[in-house]
């Protein structure tokens, strides 16, 4: 099933020309379906890039998905304020509606105390909001540690280099109905300065570790019902995305490391491959359809509030 998103949006024709189903309005009001309505809080600076990336996840499922985008009052410096006019919501304009599954993107926050970030405040209302008015709400990234850090108290810890590459990853919650499918070993994309502590989450009795990796720390953490999933990669990454990062810090002179497992035998002048995708759509998948599709109530407005 398809993806209905803005006629308009530099998506659209993207995903498109890869033969992904792309839904205009008035074809879907003509179905007799109910869609998943997913909010995308995308915090990223690239706000096109990510808005792709997503779309082109949620869009690759049976589920037909209505994709809302929504925004802080930081202003966006990479996008210009027409794209942002014409796509994004402010969560005035949301608040009182009710979502099926939503998507905190990561931010390039990271160096900065959480209280430091300029829409803190912001966020933290739309997070406590989040527990009312969303069934699922999926964190990536910065994302992931700004719920874990607002909703179980657990802070964030510098890396001494880099988290930065393609990384190998196990299963460690055997049974995982989000990590349904998977091979036992799997590939996902890390891009960050910061970490977690593996203890601080597991003596946290709300969560539950599923998934980690020797080298990258701890992958994928989720509550008992799966209302909330952090996920501290990246696996919505294109295959050029680390490139980008990779030779435009490079460019600019500062110290960077070659991603690890990710340029053919390290070698920046080969193009890289991407070995993430086929996990990435898979985890996709089992969120949409584990978490959201079969656990939210039919009259979305009856979610109940976490913790009632």
């Amino acid at each position: 099933m398809p993806i209905r998103i803005p006629v308009d949006l530099p998506a659209t024709q993207i995903l498109q020309n890869e033969n992904i189903f792309v839904m205009n309005s008035e074809r879907a009001v003509s179905q007799d379906i109910r869609p998943l309505r997913i909010l995308i809080l995308n915090l990223m600076p690239t706000k096109v890039v990510t808005e792709t990336q997503l779309a082109r996840l949620l869009g690759n499922t049976p589920l037909q998905i209505d994709m809302e985008l929504l925004k802080v009052s930081h202003e966006a410096k990479h996008t210009t304020a027409e794209h942002m006019l014409a796509f994004y919501k402010t969560f005035d304009e949301v608040k009182d509606q009710y979502f099926d599954g939503m998507v905190i993107t990561g931010a390039p926050v990271e160096h900065l105390p959480f209280e430091e970030v300029d829409y803190w405040d912001e966020l933290c209302e739309i997070m406590e909001w989040s527990k009312s008015h969303v069934y699922s709400t999926f964190h990536i990234c910065w994302g992931a540690q700004a719920g874990l850090y607002y909703h179980y108290g657990i802070g964030k810890v510098a890396l001494p280099a880099k988290m930065f590459g393609v990384f190998k990853h196990k299963v460690t919650h055997k049974g995982s109905i989000l990590f349904r499918g998977f091979d036992d070993v799997f590939l996902a994309p890390h891009s960050r300065h910061t970490g977690l502590n593996r203890e601080d989450i597991a003596k946290e009795p709300r969560l539950k570790i599923l998934a980690e990796s020797d080298v990258a720390g701890v992958y994928a953490i989720s509550t008992h019902g799966g209302r909330q999933i952090f996920i501290t990669g990246h696996s919505e990454y294109d295959t050029d995305t680390l490139k980008n990062e990779y030779f435009r810090d490079k460019n600019l002179g500062l110290p960077i490391a070659v991603p690890v497992n990710y340029f053919p035998d390290d070698d920046d002048t080969k193009e890289p491959l991407n070995t993430w995708r086929s996990g990435a759509n898979l985890l996709y998948c089992n969120w949409l359809n584990y978490f959201v599709y079969q656990e939210t109530p039919y009259e979305v407005e009856t979610i109940k509030k976490i913790g009632d």
